[in-house]
């Protein structure tokens, strides 16, 4: 149904995050008013009953779930919301008080990974009680998209229409006649006038999460360590897939129209992909990645392992492995902080890493060092991180993630509401990079986990609360998110004891 929609019928607000595994909610549709993921419903058992699109839903509903989504900060880069949005709104006819237990339960269908869900459950409180919302009243929203940009590090539109899907994003500005360009899996691409062609010509086979469990490639370096960390491979797991087109002879839409899927595809092929193959074959093209092939060939965050002595020297080792971009800026990040430290890269099989994703190196050293300087002063919370740009966080976690506060300072606010959302975010991310997430990786290198429910992201339902400070500080605006991720990091660490491999909570 999904292919039928977006692709013949032309409903872009349908999005595909993972098709088909039915496992992100993006393309979350109603069938005969109950929500359904439509990349996994064949069109065969709709015929004859009635499919409600976003487009298709009550105008005053729509717009009441978007301002509600802009008030609260719960869309980012608004790529997964529009399915939100709908499994939400078939919730709401059945549940109209949209208690916060029925909300977590219904979200368990979706995967969001900018907001860390708080800010979605806040936005069904405000719809369940009524209460009247802003959307863009009121607010200066350049402002806002200014702090976006900020703490994104790529444009990104702020507003009541970007939670209905409504970003730019590449795929859904490519021309309707352009053929469709898809990996073929030997570092090529299959070309076809349509995406199920296309497809099919790859031989594309739905990925599957394995049984193996995870491992972690690099030993401790040996040592009288005060404190030591390993780490395995982490997916960034951006919910937009790599997309691109270009007509002959022109310039490629950029994957980074509204969100910068945190730093994931920044070095994306999709780009000149899409405009070689626009120019071989005359035509525009559509390049589009399937969640198998963005697992199988996006940069992971590096694994490391790390031992830290009193005095802040010691050792850490970071993985490289073929395919990878130079991972010496890497290494500065992590020697800005613990100069005293040696970094050693290995080489190594496995997928790409890169230095590009989320304060990579920089956290690192962050985590080891605020960890270090907590102890230091008897395990003390919250534990405090400046980031090189100056911004400031606390964060404390309780051992059993009933609550999470954080205090934050990043100059000029400009926009709160975004800024509280890009925290609350930060804290979501940092707790499964230390609890929960990570990719099995063969023997041979080749990553084994291809769904996007296998890569350990924190569900709604275990995300808790989210106490969140904000300093209006004087100085101009910095970018807060980072501050926070380490800071969270860090905290989350010490409330699960310290134990020297991430992630805590998976064999």
């Amino acid at each position: 149904m999904l292919d039928v929609l977006r692709e013949q019928l032309g409903r872009r607000s349908v999005k595909d995050g993972c098709s088909p595994q039915g496992q992100c909610g993006c393309c979350t549709v109603w069938v005969d008013g109950a929500a359904r993921v439509a990349c996994v419903t064949p069109v065969r058992r709709v015929a004859g009953r009635e499919v409600t699109t976003l487009e298709g839903l009550d105008p005053d509903v729509r717009d009441g779930w978007a301002r509600a989504f802009c008030d609260t900060g719960a869309s980012q880069c608004g790529f997964c919301t529009p399915g939100i949005v709908m499994r939400l709104a078939a919730l709401q006819t059945r549940r109209p008080e949209l208690d916060e237990s029925s909300v977590k339960t219904a979200l368990g269908a979706h995967l969001c990974r900018c907001t860390g869900w708080r800010t979605i459950i806040e936005a069904a409180r405000l719809v369940a009680e009524g209460t009247e919302v802003r959307g863009a009243e009121g607010r200066d929203l350049e402002a806002a998209a200014a702090r976006a940009r900020l703490e994104g590090g790529c444009p990104q539109a702020v507003g009541p229409q970007v939670a209905l899907g409504g970003g730019g994003f590449a795929d859904d500005t490519a021309p309707a006649d352009a053929l469709v360009a898809v990996p073929d899996g030997r570092g090529g691409f299959c070309v076809a006038e349509s995406l199920a062609e296309a497809r099919a010509m790859s031989g594309k086979i739905q990925g599957r999460n394995t049984t193996v469990a995870l491992h972690h490639p690099l030993e401790i370096p040996p040592g009288d360590w005060a404190l030591s960390l390993r780490t395995t491979f982490v997916e960034p797991a951006y919910l937009e897939l790599d997309a691109s087109w270009c007509e002959p002879g022109g310039a490629p839409a950029t994957p980074l129209a509204n969100g910068g899927a945190f730093g994931g595809k920044l070095g994306s092929p999709a780009c000149e992909a899409a405009r070689s193959l626009a120019d071989a074959h005359g035509r525009a093209v559509r390049v589009l990645f399937a969640r198998e092939d963005a697992v199988r060939r996006g940069p992971k965050r590096p694994p490391i392992a790390a031992g830290l002595r009193e005095d802040r020297s010691g050792v850490v080792r970071v993985a490289r492995t073929p395919g990878s971009i130079d991972l010496s800026v890497w290494a500065e990040r992590f020697r800005s902080v613990l100069p005293d430290m040696e970094v050693i890269e290995v080489d190594m099989d496995g997928p790409p890493v890169s230095a590009d994703l989320r304060a990579a190196g920089w956290a690192e050293a962050a985590v080891l060092s605020a960890v270090l300087g907590a102890l230091g002063e008897g395990s003390q919370m919250p534990v405090t991180v400046v980031s090189p740009d100056g911004a400031r966080a606390s964060a404390s976690v309780a051992s059993g993630a009933v609550q999470v506060r954080v205090r934050v300072s990043a100059g000029e606010v400009l926009d709160e509401v975004v800024l509280r959302s890009y925290v609350i975010g930060a804290v979501h991310q940092a707790l499964g990079w230390v609890r929960s997430e990570g990719v099995a990786v063969g023997e041979d290198g080749e990553v084994l986990d291809l769904t996007i429910r296998s890569f350990g992201i924190i569900p709604a339902r275990d995300m808790p609360e989210v106490e969140v400070g904000i300093e209006r500080g004087r100085g101009p605006a910095v970018r807060a998110s980072d501050a926070v991720f380490a800071a969270v990091a860090a905290a989350a660490w010490m409330a699960g004891g310290l134990a020297p491999q991430w992630p805590l909570m998976r064999s």
